[in-house]
């Protein structure tokens, strides 16, 4: 029983944070997959899925600095912010 608990108590500390943030691109680095909006690093990966202003799947390329974004990103304990989802707007 005690192991029990143990098991899931230490899963639940290994648990995501989900993160959300609107602001405009203050850096870029594609090649190494790094965007920095209101001061936050994010990193992105194969499973990040980007849009556009539309709701079109589009490629990070169209990723430009001071574009303005929305970011929903996970955050797990001593490791970057991962962006799952970000939507792209040139305005």
């Amino acid at each position: 029983m005690c192991f029990i608990f143990l098991f899931s108590a230490l899963t639940l500390a290994q648990g995501k944070d989900v993160v959300t943030i609107a602001g405009q691109v203050m850096d870029l680095k594609v090649e190494k997959k790094i965007v920095v909006v209101n001061e936050k690093t994010f990193v992105w990966d194969q499973n990040t899925l980007f849009y556009d202003d539309k709701g079109s799947l589009v490629t990070a390329d169209k990723l430009r600095k001071n574009f303005k974004v929305f970011i929903e990103a996970t955050w797990v304990k001593n490791k970057p912010y991962t962006i799952t989802k970000i939507y792209i707007s040139p305005n």
